[in-house]
C-alpha cells in the first residue's frame, strides 16, 4: 500500500476527519537521519500529523511547520508540511535511546520531556499564524489534541503510531484527526466518544491490515461516512544547491570572505533531509561576486 491521506466527513458534515498511512515516509525520514527507534516514533508521530494538517490547508503555496521544543534528551522536532502531502522534519537529537515505557512501549512522552509545541501556518499573508501550547503528554496525538481544542477552538481527537521492527526499519505508520464541527448533535458526539473509547491504537489497527479508509469506517460506525478524496503523501525536501547557495548569499560578504580565506571547501547540510552540499573555494567566490551585485 503506498502512502495516502484521506479526507472524510460524517453524520451529515458534523465530523470532519483526515486519516494516513505514513509507512514509507516515516521510513524515509529514518534513513535520511539514521534515527534511533524512539526517534522514529517522535519524528514519525509528528511526520504524519503534520502531513494531514498540510492537507488541511487551501492554497499550494501555504506551508505548516510544527515545532516542538522540549527539556527531554530528544530536545525537540520540527516538520513542515505543505497543502499537496509532501512533508519533511528533523530530530533534534537523531541517536536517542531510552528504555521502553511501563506499557513496554517506545517511550515518545519520555525523550520530549516538558515542552512547547508551536503552530505556524503561513498562507501568504503579512504575518503567519502562530498558535502554541505546552505539551500535555509528550505522546503527540494528545497534545496535538489540546492544540487543536486549545489554539484553535475545535474540540478534535488525533490517534498517531509508528510500529518499529526488530532491525530498527518502520514496520507500521499512520494515524487519523476527527474534528468536530460547531453545529454538532449531542447524540453525534455520544456516539463519536462511545466509538474512540472503543479503538484499538493506530498500530493495532495497521497491523490487521486497516487502510485508512477502515479506520475512519471503524470511528464512524453507525455514522454515514462519507469519503470525499485521497491524497498521496511523502517525505520530499525541496533543498536544491542552488537553495543553499542563496543562505550563504545571506550570511554577509564578510563571512563568505572568510571561508574563502581558509582556503578549504565548505560543507552546508540541510537539517529537514540530512544532504550534504559542497562549495568549493571557486565555488564561494563566484558567490562573493553575486554578494557585491
Amino acid at each position: 500500500m503506498n502512502d495516502y491521506i484521506v479526507r472524510a466527513t460524517a453524520a451529515g458534515n458534523q465530523l470532519r476527519a483526515f486519516a494516513a498511512y505514513t509507512k514509507q515516509t516515516v521510513e524515509d525520514a529514518r534513513r535520511a537521519h539514521n534515527t534511533s527507534p524512539v526517534a522514529t516514533a517522535a519524528l514519525g508521530r509528528l511526520l504524519t500529523a503534520g502531513a494531514m494538517m498540510g492537507s488541511m490547508m487551501k492554497n499550494d503555496s501555504d506551508v505548516l511547520t510544527i515545532q516542538i521544543k522540549s527539556d527531554g534528551p530528544i530536545k525537540g522536532l520540527v516538520v513542515t508540511a505543505d497543502s499537496k502531502g509532501d512533508v519533511k522534519g528533523y530530530v533534534n537529537n537523531p541517536e536517542v535511546m531510552l528504555p521502553p515505557s511501563k506499557a513496554g512501549k517506545l517511550d515518545v512522552g519520555g525523550a520530549l520531556g516538558h515542552g512547547v509545541m508551536h503552530v505556524i501556518k503561513d498562507m501568504g499573508l503579512k504575518e503567519p499564524y502562530v498558535g502554541q501550547t505546552v505539551l500535555q503528554t509528550g505522546e503527540i496525538a494528545e497534545d496535538l489534541t489540546y492544540y487543536f481544542a486549545t489554539s484553535e477552538q475545535v474540540p478534535s481527537s488525533v490517534g498517531l503510531g509508528v510500529l518499529m521492527e526488530k532491525d530498527n526499519t518502520v514496520k507500521q505508520a499512520g494515524g487519523f484527526i476527527i474534528q468536530v464541527m460547531p453545529f454538532v448533535e449531542d447524540e453525534v458526539l455520544d456516539k463519536l466518544e462511545e466509538n474512540i473509547g472503543k479503538l484499538p491504537p493506530v498500530t493495532s489497527m495497521l497491523e490487521k491490515g486497516f487502510t485508512p479508509e477502515n479506520m475512519l469506517e471503524t470511528i464512524f460506525e453507525g455514522m454515514d461516512v462519507e469519503f470525499n478524496d485521497t491524497l498521496p503523501t511523502k517525505f520530499y525536501c525541496n533543498c536544491t544547491k542552488e537553495r543553499v547557495e542563496k543562505a550563504i548569499i545571506s550570511v554577509g560578504e564578510k563571512e563568505i570572505r572568510s571561508m574563502i580565506e581558509e582556503g578549504k571547501p565548505v560543507e552546508v547540510n540541510c537539517h529537514f533531509c540530512n544532504t550534504n552540499y559542497t562549495f568549493s573555494v571557486d565555488e564561494l567566490k563566484e558567490i562573493l561576486k553575486k554578494c557585491k551585485k
